[in-house]
């Protein structure tokens, strides 16, 4: 029996892990998502054309691989559709190798308006949230009253979302929302509801299955399998900087609920990382440059968000961060991206530790949002040099090879290739 392999992102999101599954996909048989939703952009690039996934696993391209959508994924079935033609442009046909878990739950129009209700509501402590109703469609999860895939097979369902509809608009009126004059991509609600349940009919025409019996039995057969993770670890609802987090859980330990597969059951845990750090929206980042050389990582790195278009916060690698992710996770191989971001840069920076209070600490916080961290930096001399065309990692600069062994050597953990390049073909593996 095989064990399921898992690629997760390892900083606040955005680490490149579309690529690398896409890269990866050839040597498994099933990938399979297994938390998020259409807040999370996953972005690949192959043969001159950007392709941006929201909800359909990276392995999508590769027509003789099965994808999943797990039940830990949440599906807003009219982005989804968006998503299905956009794939159908291209001529690729989901339908033919993508299964859907019975058990994901939806986003409504209305979880959306909550989105936008308690963002206001919020004021100044607005976290930064995507507003695709991820936060609100999970508490409805958690509170046992939310709408799953395969309730949409079933007699009563218009009858059930609209007593989830009422609730909703309800709520956002008793914050002070104004529900009347609310918007969704240009459309009032009740005209977003209307194109919402069309996208219902896309959402039939696939495979909708029981996913974690689907998983197992590939699992019996010793079928490879791949778990897709969505944001990064750092802003896990757990263990992340919490409140400026997502709403589920973005370790290894997410592949268990939203697959439904045994601990006993992970294998190989491949975690990704940037050669630098970025964060979108508010919240804790010990390393963020307001510099020109934030800006230029900003520019050179093109760090803007592929689903929102919002500009990225930039800064040096957090190794205290990482290796607290490396330890939650129980990372054993390290993609390193976007090294060649910093190409032109005389210096690189690293942080080794936090100081907080005067003391050197390698720890992440309790009062991480709270309190003022000062970075610790190792400086190393810049590479100075391009890295197209270089399509074996011995012949990587010098200098960047010693900054991605200190990498190696501080968090324990083996770096088994890096990305030079937005495209699938420069992945280099040691």
């Amino acid at each position: 029996m095989t064990k399921v392999d898992v690629l997760l992102g390892l900083q606040w999101g955005d680490e490149g892990k579309g690529k690398i599954v896409d890269v990866l996909t050839p040597k498994y048989d099933v990938i399979a998502r297994f938390q998020g939703g259409p807040n999370a952009g996953h972005t690949l690039e192959f043969n001159g054309i950007k392709h941006v996934l929201r909800t359909i696993p990276s392995g999508i391209f590769h027509t003789d691989k099965v994808n999943v959508i797990g039940n830990g994924v949440l599906i807003e079935p009219k982005i989804f559709r968006q998503e299905v033609e956009a794939l159908r442009e291209k001529n690729v046909d989901p339908t033919q190798n993508l299964y859907i878990s019975k058990k994901a739950h939806l986003i409504l129009p209305t979880h959306r308006l909550m989105d936008a209700a308690n963002e206001q509501a919020k004021g100044n402590a607005k976290i930064g949230s995507t507003l695709k109703g991820i936060g609100p469609a999970y508490t409805d999860k958690i509170a046992r009253t939310g709408l799953r895939v395969g309730d949409i097979l079933e007699f009563d369902f218009k009858e059930r979302f609209m007593m989830q509809k009422y609730q909703h608009v309800q709520t956002a009126k008793m914050l002070g929302f104004d529900v009347e004059n609310f918007r969704l991509e240009g459309l009032t609600l009740d005209e977003y509801e209307a194109a919402w349940f069309e996208a219902l009919e896309t959402l039939k025409s696939f495979k909708l299955i029981n996913s974690e019996y689907f998983i197992n039995k590939c699992l019996k057969e010793d079928k490879k399998v791949l778990a897709e993770g969505a944001q990064g670890s750092m802003l896990d609802i757990d263990f992340g900087s919490y409140p400026f987090v997502t709403s589920s859980n973005t370790v290894t330990a997410g592949v268990c609920s939203g697959l439904g597969v045994a601990p006993t059951n992970i294998g190989r845990v491949m975690g990704i990382t940037k050669a630098y750090c970025t964060r979108v929206g508010a919240g804790p980042f010990p390393t963020e440059l307001f510099d020109e050389t934030g800006r230029t990582l900003c520019e050179q790195g093109h760090e803007f968000g592929s689903v929102t278009g919002r500009p990225r916060r930039c800064g040096w690698i957090d190794l205290p961060a990482l290796r607290y992710v490396c330890m939650l996770n129980g990372v054993s191989d390290l993609f390193v991206t976007k090294p060649d971001v910093m190409n032109n840069f005389d210096e690189v920076s690293m942080c080794t530790h936090y100081e907080i209070d005067g003391q050197q600490t390698d720890e992440i916080p309790f009062e991480f949002n709270a309190v003022e961290i000062k970075p610790v930096l190792k400086n190393f001399a810049g590479w100075k040099q391009g890295l197209a065309g270089i399509s074996d990692y011995s012949a990587l600069p010098q200098r960047l090879k010693d900054y991605i062994s200190a990498i190696e050597e501080e968090t324990g953990v083996k770096v088994c290739a890096v990305s030079t390049s937005p495209d699938r073909k420069d992945v280099l593996f040691k």
